[in-house]
């Protein structure tokens, strides 16, 4: 447990700055300059996911068993998994609807993904795992509306043809990762 703990701090460290020393990293930023700054960023960034990747397998190794989760929350945790990807794909498309509605896609998915596997797995490696991305989902969501409102961000409306290729996208890649990718990368076929 101790490497994921270290992992999540280092990885979350480095996510959380701008949530909790915005004005620290502005300024640090700036005398660094943005190249070095992104350079250690990544470097935290990549250490910290490497530690969590590892830390993660060495708990799964020994599950500490808190609940039972229902078999029917499989089926939730599927259905919001998909929508956490359709999410994930409206952050990267550019002009559709659905990032004009909610502004912040990639952080609404992070939640529904770390939601839909807390929803899905009772032990202890998962509570600590996943709990961490949807807290700091949730506060940094949060920080980015606040931050939306005091500079007067304002979305555009998308247009239908961007939201259809962001739904198909976001639908495609939740296949792939369901049906092949989750079992090949965690070693856990959602679907048996």
């Amino acid at each position: 447990m101790n490497y994921l703990l270290a992992g999540l701090t280092i990885f979350f460290g480095a996510h959380s700055v701008r949530l909790f020393a915005d004005g620290w990293r502005t300024r640090v930023r700036n005398r660094l300059g943005a190249q070095t700054w992104r350079a250690g960023y990544s470097l935290l960034s990549l250490t910290g996911f490497c530690l969590i990747v590892w830390g993660f397998g060495l708990v799964r190794q020994a599950p500490m068993q808190l609940w039972i989760p229902p078999t029917g929350m499989r089926h939730l945790a599927a259905l919001l998994t998909l929508l956490a990807f359709v999410l994930l794909a409206a952050a990267y498309v550019p002009g559709n609807q659905i990032k004009a509605r909610v502004h912040h896609p990639m952080l609404a998915g992070v939640k529904l993904w770390a939601l839909a596997h807390l929803l899905a797995n009772g032990n202890l490696g998962h509570v600590v795992l996943f709990g961490t991305f949807l807290v700091w989902a949730v506060l940094c969501y949060l920080a980015a509306g606040r931050r939306d409102r005091l500079e007067g961000t304002v979305y555009s409306g998308g247009q239908t043809g961007a939201t259809g290729v962001t739904v198909a996208l976001g639908v495609a890649g939740w296949i792939a990762f369901t049906l092949w990718l989750h079992g090949w990368l965690i070693g856990v076929r959602p679907f048996g």
